[in-house]
């Protein structure tokens, strides 16, 4: 079989490694398409492929429709929201993601940013501490228990809520359950935010919620970008000057909230959750087995999208 890797932002080169000794140890051909410039060059790469391994890229209908020999598709990385799942169902193509491998890294860059948040963006002044504060995990998944293990090193109050995610599961990792989004942000310093983005969470984080912060409240987005309603958000920050918004998605309204928020207000020139050294190996590599799995004896384990 010929497993393309198609990565408008490579891998390292250990990864990349990696994934070719999973590939051609299972008795696969591997081949690369690197910081491809065109949409024409993704098309005619996919043409002959039966497995694609990606990171950021965009695989729509038209790609889906070029790549007549395609099985499978995996996401290196948790999010898979760049892949149109109703195209891949319709060609009969398994989608799937690598969870939990970027997951430590995703945790630690949301903490970078509360303690930037909190140290009011390194300009000289006085800010506050983490400790005792109470920081606010929506979703808990892998992420959010990482964040969860990070905050008890902080000495911070730990609760969470996540409507897919048992009570008991969540409190025997010491963090106390909420029962609702509102009752998290009613009661939480710190609210960082670890929704996918679905027809149910899409400018779900919007004024109302998010006025339920006590004062000095934070917002940290490591999610998506779509969960938030830039227009309320941006709406209430000029109407509560003491709140601070933090993400690495760049928003869309970005210009606006640097504008009107300066001091308030951080996002990184792109998403970065994942760009570490070891996040980027371990996904990498996570999709070359996953692969070799599917090929192998059928696995889906990781599959995303229905049959």
């Amino acid at each position: 079989m010929k497993v393309l890797v198609a990565t408008d932002k490579p891998f390292a080169k250990i990864a990349v490694d990696g994934i070719r000794k999973e590939i051609e140890t299972a008795g696969h051909e591997l081949t690369l398409l690197e910081k491809y410039s065109s949409k024409a060059e993704l098309l005619e790469a996919v043409k002959d492929a039966n497995a694609i391994i990606i990171r950021s890229d965009i695989i729509d209908a038209e790609v889906l429709d070029a790549a007549k020999v395609l099985k499978i598709v995996v996401r290196a990385g948790a999010g898979y929201d760049n892949v149109d799942l109703e195209a891949a169902t319709a060609h009969g193509i398994c989608v799937m993601n690598t969870p939990g491998q970027n997951s430590n890294a995703v945790a630690e860059l949301a903490f970078g940013m509360m303690v930037m948040a909190v140290r009011n963006f390194y300009n000289g002044t006085s800010g506050i501490e983490l400790k005792g504060r109470k920081l606010g995990i929506h979703a808990y998944g892998n992420v959010g228990r990482n964040v969860a293990r990070i905050a008890k090193g902080f000495g911070m109050e730990v609760y969470a809520f996540d409507a897919f995610c048992p009570k008991d599961v969540i409190e025997k990792d010491g963090v106390i359950a909420l029962a609702s989004a509102d009752e998290l942000y009613s009661k939480c310093d710190v609210v960082s935010l670890h929704i996918p983005a679905t027809a149910e969470t899409k400018n779900s984080i919007n004024f109302g919620l998010v006025n339920k912060m006590p004062k000095g409240g934070i917002l940290v987005n490591t999610a998506r970008k779509e969960v938030i309603n830039e227009a309320e958000l941006i709406e209430l920050m000029e109407e509560r000057t003491d709140l601070k918004y933090v993400t690495d998605i760049m928003p869309a309204a970005n210009d606006d909230f640097s504008t009107k928020f300066s001091g308030r207000y951080f996002s990184t020139p792109k998403k970065m959750g994942a760009q570490t050294a070891e996040a980027n190996i371990n996904a990498g590599i996570a999709a070359a087995k996953q692969i070799a799995g599917f090929f192998k004896d059928g696995c889906e384990k990781y599959r995303v999208n229905k049959k």
